[in-house]
């Protein structure tokens, strides 16, 4: 999935992951998957997918200050 967001593409497909979280099991109407990704020039985002019933029920991606990221881990005990 790619964004733009601020000027600046968010790509998946060309990003690093650095982290996953997963709540649920595979077809939970409720559960979701956020994944913590990297860019070469080092910008942080996240890519989210859920259930429809769950807090990501659509594809997103949401920049993630750089120091937001340990308290992102620490959120999810990663």
């Amino acid at each position: 999935m790619k964004k733009i967001i601020c000027k600046v593409e968010y790509d998946t497909e060309n990003a690093e992951i650095v982290a996953k979280y997963t709540n649920g099991e595979l077809g939970d109407p409720a559960g979701y998957e956020e994944t913590l990704y990297v860019t070469a020039d080092g910008k942080y985002f996240i890519y989210a997918n859920g259930g429809e019933e769950s807090i990501h029920p659509e594809e997103s991606i949401k920049r993630l200050a750089k120091d937001k990221v340990d308290a992102w881990k620490a959120e999810h005990n990663l």
